[in-house]
């Protein structure tokens, strides 16, 4: 799942990026999703802004998830065990 999740985040923020290159530079059209959606008319710009910005916490979630450990912490696991 972790694995996906940053998929996911890096293709949002590949996109994003992209979608940003060709409003300000007009390189790109094929990938700037976003211009395809007629109701995002004048809106095109700040989406893929937005885009990008989801993936990159995405991503920064999906690393902190894979930080952290599988199971509960137990202090003081040792003195459970039987000598």
């Amino acid at each position: 799942m972790r694995k996906a999740c940053e998929a996911m985040g890096g293709l949002l923020v590949f996109l994003g990026l992209m979608g940003i290159a060709h409003q300000v530079v007009g390189w790109f059209d094929k990938w700037a999703v976003v211009r395809y959606l007629p109701f995002l008319d004048d809106y095109e710009l700040y989406v893929n802004l937005g885009m990008a910005v989801v993936g990159l916490v995405m991503v920064a979630v999906a690393e902190e998830v894979g930080k952290s450990p599988s199971g509960p912490l137990i202090s003081g696991a040792d003195r459970a065990r039987p000598e």
